[in-house]
């Protein structure tokens, strides 16, 4: 195992910002998702999904609501799969998994199964399996579309403390990020591969997403900043974003990338509550 405790370089390239989504009164948002052209905005505090338009000519209209009856008090992941046409949300109270059939618009589009342990992040893996981080079992989950486990990868022997989520490389290995902000290389065998550390006592909510070419960005909720890192976690840098609006990022927790359009879209679960959108992304 490779333990590396990197210091953070320059901040990186500049996109600008393009639009902000409002929260409407609405709480924190814990998760931002997209499929072909629309937007999917997960909140702390609410048992609906809001869907908005995401084509350039649109200024990110409102389109509808998804409410998934029977989601816990406490929610935390949601991942968008666009082969199987479908949202999964995690339930940390029922430590189970919501599914959504998005092009069926009746009670029959919803499924739900459990989980052994407290989910939390999710994401689609390319076997277009959903993957779920679960804090209980202090594993990864891996399941099918309708909910049938595939593999489960116990984190136990890799001593990184429970994942809150974790992303697929291209080669196989999933990255991993814990609580405290340990993010770690981790193989199906549990192992890891390399690791990064932030300072001790850093704790707070935090997502990944991995680019097409590997590289990783994180969310630091704390510091209310984005790291980008590449996949040996030998370079770190705080992802420099251009925020013209009050208060910059305010707790950073939603994190989602269309790299079809260059976009990347910020959720905050602490302050204004919004989901800040930044086009001429290129990582």
């Amino acid at each position: 195992m490779s333990l590396l405790c990197v210091f953070i370089g320059q901040k990186s390239s500049t996109p600008t910002p393009m639009h902000v989504l409002p929260s409407k009164g609405g709480g924190g948002v814990c998760a931002v998702a997209t499929v072909g052209n629309e937007v999917f905005i997960l909140r702390n505090d609410s048992q609906q999904v809001e869907v908005y338009d995401a084509l350039p000519s649109s200024a990110f209209t409102s389109q509808r609501q998804i409410t998934v009856r029977g989601l816990g008090d406490f929610r935390s992941g949601l991942a968008a799969c666009a082969k199987n046409d479908c949202l999964y949300l995690s339930d940390w109270d029922n430590s189970s998994i919501h599914r959504v059939q998005l092009s069926v618009r009746s009670s029959d589009a919803m499924k739900k199964w459990s989980v052994s342990g407290r989910s939390w992040g999710l994401s689609v893996n390319s076997s277009q399996n959903v993957v779920v981080a679960c804090c209980g079992a202090n594993s990864l989950q891996e399941y099918t579309t309708h909910g049938t486990l595939v593999r489960e990868i116990s984190l136990l022997q890799a001593g990184i403390g429970p994942a809150q989520h974790a992303v697929e490389l291209s080669g196989g290995d999933y990255v991993a990020v814990s609580y405290k902000g340990v993010i770690s290389v981790v193989g199906v065998n549990g192992q890891v591969q390399c690791r990064y550390a932030q300072s001790p006592g850093n704790s707070g909510s935090r997502r990944l997403i991995v680019t097409k070419n590997d590289k990783i960005l994180v969310t630091d909720e704390p510091n209310n900043r984005i790291l980008s890192l590449n996949s040996s976690l030998s370079s770190v840098q705080e992802l420099a974003l251009s925020v013209s609006v009050d208060g910059g990022i305010q707790g950073p927790v939603g994190l989602c990338l269309d790299e079809s359009r260059g976009r990347l879209y910020v959720g905050e679960s602490d302050g204004d509550n919004r989901v800040l959108v930044f086009d001429g992304v290129n990582l």
